[in-house]
């Protein structure tokens, strides 16, 4: 509603990888916050384009979207939304106008290649926001533990202590379907992990497909070598990409365009490293090493073909499988959908010290050491500490919260919380 509302406020732009729920939640908005939604998709109806070549003024478009679909769209009271509006360019300078000289109109965009698409929005004129797949904290209350999150959200963490056993094995279960929200809605409604896994390999399915239809013939077969080649570069115990992992003999220069693609599309997070960590944190960026992460630890899952019987079993061997490679991935996964910093991992050059994630709180530089069981012992946190002396620093793990000096001990459910806790900490 903040958006709504706003005296400042432009069009929206929604970006986000294909079926992270983007049409959904711009419709949802729509029916629980305006009297009328109109929706238009400009790839299931290419003709709509044609209401915006001749002209762009605002009046016009609207006069015409009234007389296709038959309803007459009231200022501030109707959500206009632009459905993969990379298909229409004139569409997209539409929204410069529409921002100038008619504000009323409520106006939201999205589109599952937006980051990819060859032209681009007008420079300042749109407001922007990124859907990621459904938090751990969002999956709860998707499959109706509510009550686990409010206790979640109290962060009393003597009466987290007390149902550790059972947030450990609802992670376990996030671990498994991840966030995508058809994966999500699969296990809310079935409770079948055999169906959630279905469900995975049909999104992946698609994606695949997606390769062939957006990206030139020459860079198809090497955007699938680095999108297969995923697991492999995260079930290594150092996850620094090597390009040589994805085929023999390969070079940066022979996979960047691929690589950028997938980046752009929203499907992989690229983590770049910093050898020094200090304010702003993109000056010391090294943006020749850096990790990759998928964008869901679901997918990454079925990706991997990980049995159902790891999560079936009350030995939690599933958050160390692969090097702890979920556990990272998990991490990564929620600071991205709860931070809007960029976050990278600080490494020594001669690569006998790293720490898997550091990211900006506030004007301090966190170090955030992901652990994968309960053997918590962290050489390279203690040589970042030793050498950088941070205010604060965290370690994620399957213990229970603790602080000693400037050292938390966070527990991996409540990642998502970093920042709400660094606050009580500081």
């Amino acid at each position: 509603m903040g958006w709504k509302n706003s005296a400042l406020r432009k069009p929206l732009v929604l970006y986000g990888a294909r079926q992270v729920g983007k049409t959904w939640i711009l419709k949802e908005f729509g029916k629980k916050a305006y009297t009328q939604t109109v929706y238009l998709n400009f790839d299931d109806e290419p003709g709509l384009s044609d209401y915006f070549q001749k002209n762009l003024k605002p009046e016009r478009i609207i006069g015409a979207l009234e007389s296709h679909f038959g309803v007459k769209i009231a200022p501030n009271d109707t959500l206009i939304i632009f459905d993969e509006i990379q298909e229409s360019q004139r569409a997209k300078d539409s929204l410069k106008s529409f921002n100038e000289n008619a504000p009323q109109y409520h106006i939201a965009a999205a589109g599952s290649f937006l980051g990819v698409a060859s032209g681009k929005f007008p420079v300042g004129q749109v407001d922007s926001f990124t859907l990621y797949p459904m938090s751990f904290y969002e999956f709860l209350k998707a499959i109706g533990r509510s009550a686990l999150l409010k206790n979640i959200e109290a962060l009393d963490f003597p009466l987290l202590e007390s149902l550790s056993a059972l947030l450990t094995d609802m992670l376990k279960t996030y671990f498994y379907v991840g966030g995508m929200p058809a994966a999500v809605r699969a296990f809310a409604q079935t409770s079948d992990l055999a169906v959630v896994r279905e469900t995975q390999n049909e999104i992946l399915r698609n994606y695949k497909n997606d390769f062939s239809k957006h990206i030139s013939p020459h860079d198809i077969p090497k955007v699938r070598m680095l999108w297969d080649s995923m697991p492999v570069h995260l079930a290594r115990e150092k996850k620094k990409f090597i390009y040589k992992d994805v085929k023999t003999g390969g070079r940066a220069s022979e996979f960047e365009n691929a690589l950028d693609w997938l980046v752009n599309t929203g499907l992989v997070h690229k983590i770049s490293r910093t050898l020094n960590p200090k304010l702003p944190l993109e000056r010391d960026q090294e943006r020749e090493a850096f990790k990759l992460f998928m964008l869901d630890v679901g997918l990454l899952c079925a990706k991997s073909n990980i049995d159902l019987s790891l999560f079936y079993v009350s030995d939690p061997k599933i958050f160390e499988e692969f090097h702890g490679a979920l556990t990272e991935q998990y991490v990564c996964q929620e600071l991205k959908s709860t931070t809007s910093n960029p976050i990278f991992y600080w490494g020594r050059e001669k690569g006998d010290a790293e720490v898997d994630f550091i990211m900006q709180h506030k004007n301090n530089v966190i170090p955030i050491e992901a652990k994968s069981g309960k053997r918590t012992q962290s050489k390279s946190l203690n040589v970042y500490m030793s050498e950088y002396n941070p205010k604060i620093a965290i370690k994620v793990s399957l213990k229970n919260y603790g602080k000693n000096e400037n050292l938390l001990s966070l527990p991996l459910y409540l990642v998502g919380y970093i920042g709400a806790v660094c606050l009580e900490a500081f």
